[in-house]
């Protein structure tokens, strides 16, 4: 059966993309530059391939800043951070003219949008890993990593709830891309020792402002998004998602079941980072991030997919796959306790043995949904032609 049922196909056949964006920058400065770049893309050339050519340039950044610093606590060569900030404005730009691509040669699918937003998922734990080399984050990058993933979450939970995906007039895909290449255009210049020194030091106009101005600058903006950024947006999120579920008569309880998984993914991997008798986020802060980075795109997959092929609402017991790995981490964390703080198998093992299987599990669903997608409408997933009938 896979992934998509008799319904589903059906409801593939039905689906239209809603979206709005509110965003002024994106109205007037940024979509016109998108309509005309668009137009140096063949037409021939398929919207997929476009997508996936913007997620290669921020795998190439996260490569970037592991290559030059594998802890992501240390300063790589400043054109790294010129590299940084270079392949997030392509990775931007050739995300948001996927889509015209795809109206302008009349292709526009289900799974395009499935394509396009699965990689976005992904690009969260690449980007933190690249900014995580920016900054020098070390084992913050983790947290760097959340307050992207937090908000891009509950997008998609609401886009499943409301049909529309609605950004608001400052929102994460325009100006909080445009601000993080931005910071890294800047590091170029400054140098990521700027990033340790106190924020007070750091941007002496925010010298008076109490215990913000004393920590480090990457710590300061870490909480200054969070109440900024985050907060914001995710109250905005439940509260659209509310307005919803009220007037159909619905169960809210039902609609936050959507967000348990991604919550237990959460308490699973800092309930290990505490039990390790390593420090597993300060060692290895990128294999950390991008393992777990696989286990949220699985989950904001499922959730696409269900909101694609018009599932009822509630939680998908499938979700819970991502989470299988953790409770055997934890438990051979656990083990040291017993063993003079030294677990049954090496740490480092268990990491990798967790990238791989969310690796793993990512690519199996990939795959499995683009080829049950491409079946049941006829399509392929990087060629424009449709089959004959």
């Amino acid at each position: 059966m896979g992934y998509i049922g008799q319904h589903g196909v059906m409801a593939l056949h039905r689906y239209k993309y809603s979206g709005v964006d509110h965003s002024y920058l994106a109205k007037y400065v940024l979509q016109p530059f998108w309509t005309r770049f668009v137009t140096f893309f063949p037409l021939w050339m398929p919207p997929n391939m476009i997508t996936l050519t913007g997620f290669m340039f921020l795998l190439t950044s996260a490569l970037l800043g592991y290559i030059y610093s594998p802890q992501l606590d240390s300063p790589p060569p400043r054109w790294v951070h010129f590299a940084h900030g270079l392949l997030l404005f392509l990775y931007q730009t050739f995300d948001a003219v996927d889509g015209k691509q795809a109206r302008r040669t009349n292709s526009s699918s289900p799974l395009g949008e499935l394509f396009d937003h699965g990689c976005d998922a992904l690009a969260c734990a690449f980007e933190s890993v690249a900014f995580g080399s920016t900054a020098m984050c070390g084992r913050s990058t983790f947290w760097f990593w959340v307050i992207s993933a937090v908000p891009f979450y509950c997008a998609t939970w609401e886009h499943y709830f409301t049909n529309t995906l609605i950004l608001p007039v400052v929102n994460g895909p325009t100006e909080g891309l445009m601000l993080i290449y931005l910071i890294h255009f800047l590091t170029a210049i400054v140098g990521a020792e700027w990033w340790a020194q106190q924020f007070g030091k750091s941007i002496p106009i925010f010298s008076w402002v109490p215990f913000i101005s004393e920590i480090p600058t990457d710590m300061a903006v870490l909480y200054l998004m969070i109440a900024f950024a985050v907060i914001p947006t995710v109250s905005f999120n439940v509260h659209n998602v509310y307005k919803v579920v009220q007037g159909r008569k619905g169960s809210m309880f039902l609609a936050l079941a959507m967000l348990y998984p991604f919550a237990v993914l959460m308490s699973g991997i800092l309930a290990w980072d505490y039990l390790s008798p390593i420090d597993l986020m300060g060692k290895y802060p990128p294999f950390v991030v991008v393992g777990t980075g696989l286990a949220f795109g699985f989950l904001v997959g499922r959730m696409i997919l269900a909101h694609l092929c018009d599932e009822p609402k509630g939680l998908k017991t499938s979700m819970c796959m991502s989470l299988l790995y953790l409770p055997f981490a934890i438990a051979n964390a656990l083990t040291a306790k017993l063993n003079d703080g030294t677990p049954l198998v090496d740490e480092f093992r268990v990491l990798l043995g967790y990238c791989a299987y969310t690796l793993f599990l990512y690519l199996h669903f990939a795959t499995s949904v683009i080829h049950e997608i491409t079946t049941a409408l006829g399509i392929y997933c990087f060629r424009i032609t449709r089959k004959e009938a």
